[in-house]
């Protein structure tokens, strides 16, 4: 089966597990950037599927995506948005989920991942980000 991309996305109404959206970011720890790739349930507006580490790497997201895809019970007919990146396609297409991706350049494609990512780093997080840890970031 190929993977189907769609080029636009409505973020309307959705029943839960339908639609998901991805992105990566980046939190201050101590001197360096860790990144965080975050899945979000559309439908529920709540993450689903995260991890951390040092190097932004197709690991990183799909140690996130593969969180999500476990947590939800492996779910059928899923839609995952995210922006041009291309680290989530290959993990889309093994567990069959249609993906949809943001022009290029445009922000507001991925409105509610950046509205996330500003939340966290606004409301949630120190101004400072968080101090070094010596242990790893991922499991």
């Amino acid at each position: 089966m190929a993977c189907l991309l769609t080029t636009s996305i409505f973020f309307g109404d959705y029943a839960a597990i339908q639609v998901w959206c991805g992105d990566v970011t980046y939190i201050w720890t101590g001197k360096r950037r860790a990144y965080l790739a975050v899945v979000l349930d559309l439908f529920a507006r709540k993450p689903v599927g995260w991890a951390m580490s040092f190097s932004p790497d197709s690991r990183l997201t799909m140690k996130a995506l593969e969180m999500a895809w476990e947590t939800r019970g492996k779910p059928g007919g899923v839609m995952f948005h995210s922006d041009t990146s291309r680290q989530f396609r290959q993990l889309l297409w093994r567990y069959q989920i249609r993906q949809s991706m943001s022009r290029s350049g445009n922000c507001w494609d991925n409105s509610p991942m950046e509205r996330f990512f500003r939340s966290l780093k606004n409301e949630w997080m120190p101004v400072v980000g968080y101090e070094a840890s010596a242990r790893p970031l991922t499991p």
